[in-house]
């Protein structure tokens, strides 16, 4: 029977207490007739790892033979030396591919294992609504909803190989074609910092934004997605700062440039201010990864006493390190220049003796962004075009007349003209049928 104890590849993997507990009980079945004190701990084992199967389930939303996909999560979420290199470069042949398909071996004996023959321990009909569960509607929110259904299908594709060479072949092909890992599986990402360290997290629940969602700003749009496709492309890219007016669609714009080429590779990851002293960490996590970074920092913008702005300066260009090519900053924020300006550093009586090193030192944030992309408040007309996009969207049936007068006196009480406030009128018109 399989030992988990001589897998050589993947033999760190997280989650892996359910695959611990079920192979002690299916190497030890054998020792258990006669012996009670054996048979009582291997119970609790099982029944402990059918409790943890149904939990994984409603995390990530399988159905079918839980034990299958639960097996099919640890080979595509383990970051491995060969994993990663079959991400980045592929692998057909050498000792790593060898010693992975030793492992390989290990899990297809955990595939195709028979949970008739723990039934001596407890009811079958345990592993009979394991092996064929149902998935409740709704259920699972770790992934996207294709990831989850190609790792339900790779599940499928494993159980059913018809030889080591078949099986090894699946695995290599989702690496290949997903990445592997929190970074290959998932599109946002926000850090976390403990005594252990920088980590990159999942965001696991992303606003569903597309820029065809958002009316206007056609030449806005086109030059941010001009410069990401170069990115995506390898070709060179700048770090783009968008700024402007307060509700006009620049965080929702970056947010549906991820939407629109994370099957391209792309990833994103949320930075506060008080985070950029991470940034070196962050980096160093992602610069040999096979997927282009977004560093998102949105509403960003200092006052005189906070000196942050200085780790990003040199984390941008500066720095003895070069920036990785894989990794760009794009910064949404309602000041152009970034940082607080007085009159005071601009004019002659200031006690500043170089009054000229102040004003650079204060605009040289903004100069590191290569493309900066202005979203101005709409006029009138474009604020009613705006509402009755959106109302013909979202199946909003007003008289036009009717509605754009609403539309007017919402905004007046609503902080005014602004596509932000479009949206919060639809909302409220939806709300009332």
């Amino acid at each position: 029977m399989a030992n988990v104890d001589e897998l050589i590849i993947y033999r760190e993997l997280d989650d892996a207490e359910i695959l611990n507990n079920i192979s002690e009980v299916m190497n030890g079945i054998n020792s258990v007739d006669g012996n009670i004190r054996l048979a009582k701990a291997y119970k609790e084992k099982i029944y402990s790892s059918v409790h943890m199967l149904v939990d994984f389930a409603g995390t990530y939303g399988f159905e079918k033979n839980l034990w299958q996909n639960y097996l099919t999560l640890l080979l595509v979420n383990n970051e491995n030396v060969f994993s990663k290199s079959c991400e980045i470069r592929g692998i057909n042949n050498g000792t790593l591919l060898e010693l992975a398909m030793h492992d390989f071996l290990i899990f297809r004996e955990l595939f195709s294992y028979d949970f008739k023959n723990l039934g001596r321990i407890v009811d079958s009909s345990v592993f009979d609504m394991i092996l064929n569960y149902k998935r409740v509607d709704g259920a699972g929110k770790a992934f996207n909803k294709r990831i989850r259904d190609c790792i339900c299908e790779l599940s499928c594709n494993l159980a059913e190989s018809k030889s080591i060479g078949e099986f090894a072949k699946y695995v290599i092909d989702f690496y290949r074609r997903f990445g592997v890992g929190k970074l290959g599986l998932h599109k946002a990402f926000r850090i976390a910092h403990s005594d252990s360290g920088v980590h990159i997290v999942p965001i696991t629940n992303i606003a569903h934004v597309n820029l065809d969602d958002l009316v206007g700003y056609e030449s806005a749009k086109q030059k941010l997605t001009e410069n990401t496709e170069a990115f995506l492309a390898g070709k060179r890219a700048n770090n783009c700062l968008l700024f402007g007016d307060a509700g006009t669609g620049k965080s929702s714009s970056i947010k549906a440039v991820l939407n629109k080429y994370y099957e391209d590779g792309l990833r994103i990851i949320e930075v506060y201010k008080h985070q950029f002293q991470d940034l070196n960490d962050v980096i160093a996590q992602i610069k040999n990864r096979n997927y282009k970074f977004i560093i998102y920092m949105d509403d960003l913008s200092f006052e005189e006493f906070e000196v942050e702005y200085k780790y990003l300066k040199a984390v941008i260009e500066g720095g003895l390190e070069k920036k990785p090519q894989n990794v760009l900053i794009y910064a949404t924020s309602n000041r152009r220049h970034l940082i607080k300006e007085n009159f005071s550093d601009r004019e002659g009586w200031t006690d500043n003796v170089h009054k000229t090193d102040t004003v650079q030192e204060k605009l040289s944030l903004a100069a590191r962004f290569g493309v900066t992309i202005y979203f101005g408040s709409p006029d009138k007309k474009q604020f009613q075009n705006i509402v009755k996009v959106l109302a013909e969207r979202h199946g909003v049936n007003v008289p036009e007349q009717e509605l754009l007068l609403e539309a007017n006196r919402w905004e007046l009480s609503h902080g005014g003209l602004s596509g932000r406030t479009a949206q919060q009128f639809i909302d409220y018109l939806l709300g009332r049928q």
